[in-house]
């Protein structure tokens, strides 16, 4: 029987190298099409909360949606969601260590992250409803990551979801609302930014935000834990594209430095045959073509997300066999 909890859980995805990616499907060049509709979520229990803070896409302010099983469109530019640590305890059934996972036992896999843990942890979640070795949880909360932590302190919560449910295998995502200048203080308090972007003030902005990282990394992939550490697209327009290819080097750095942790390489899969913006590529599922990004020219639409989830399941899938379960 697969376990799913219904509270919310944090996933962090990095796309690995090992991970072949589609082949983008362009028109002779990486121009990228237009796209005149986005995909929307399902109707799937979801809950609302409001507040201010800075947007992922647009520097506004906003509502934002959040739930443990609700698909959120890829085009959202909501911004703040209330979480909550998952009531599983390490005292509970599933178990971890060197066991291996069972159907009885499952290995416990925590995905979180931003919103594009929201858009593809929930049909990561669905592939993995066909492995009863793995039980899945769902923690996202968009516009958030490692640069502004006076907005919402993810090494805090961190800390607080591995004492609560110790995972196995942790899926983690940052997306590009980390190309920012970066800032310190705890969370609610005033934004106090002590390095600047990360091509303004860039040899700054590489070690102070590598530090960051990397101490995520040891603290996720710590005990054991496998780190998937999935990577981020590319942009349609180029000047913050390049803010992000640094972000995105950053991360690739230090999880190259680390052999217990997996990177997927979510950069090269989106990308065109000449290596820029592509709207399309195609579907591992299929063979055809097709549209994987919203309209902000950055998100991935409902396909994107789900060729994206098909790269991590593999990740998982190959860690669980490791972990000696016959798959």
């Amino acid at each position: 029987m697969v376990r799913r909890t219904a509270a919310a859980v944090v996933v962090v995805a990095l796309v690995a190298g090992g991970f072949s990616g589609a082949r983008a499907l362009l028109d002779g060049d990486d121009d990228p099409a237009v796209v005149d509709e986005d995909v929307s979520g399902s109707s799937r229990t979801e809950t609302t909360v409001t507040a201010a803070t800075t947007s992922e896409s647009t520097g506004t302010s906003g509502s934002a949606t959040v739930s443990s099983r609700v698909e959120v469109s890829a085009a959202s530019t909501a911004d703040t969601a209330t979480m909550t640590i998952p009531a599983t305890s390490p005292d509970d059934e599933p178990g971890s260590g060197d066991e291996v996972p069972t159907a009885e036992s499952p290995a416990r896999v925590y995905i979180a992250g931003d919103s594009d843990a929201g858009t593809f942890g929930p049909y990561l979640q669905d592939l993995l409803d066909d492995v009863p070795e793995a039980e899945t949880q769902l923690d996202y909360k968009v516009s958030s990551g490692l640069s502004r932590p006076d907005f919402f302190d993810w090494p805090a919560r961190f800390a607080e979801a591995i004492a609560a449910y110790d995972p196995d295998i942790v899926i983690v995502t940052f997306g590009g609302n980390d190309a920012q200048g970066l800032t310190e203080g705890p969370q609610g308090a005033s934004p106090d930014f002590v390095v600047g972007g990360p091509v303004e003030d860039n040899a700054d902005w590489e070690e102070e935000y590598g530090r960051r990282v990397g101490e995520v990394m040891d603290l996720l992939s710590a005990d054991g834990r496998t780190l998937i550490w999935v990577g981020i697209p590319n942009h349609r327009t180029p000047d913050v594209s390049e803010r992000m290819e640094v972000q995105d080097q950053v991360v690739r750095e230090h999880a190259g430095d680390r052999s217990d942790v997996v990177f997927i390489d979510t950069w090269e899969r989106f990308s065109g045959r000449n290596g820029g913006f592509a709207q399309y590529v195609v579907d591992p599922r299929d063979g055809e073509g097709k549209s994987v990004r919203s309209g902000d020219g950055f998100h991935l639409n409902e396909v994107g997300a789900e060729i994206l989830a098909l790269d991590i399941a593999t990740a998982v899938r190959d860690d669980l066999a490791a972990r000696g379960v016959e798959l």
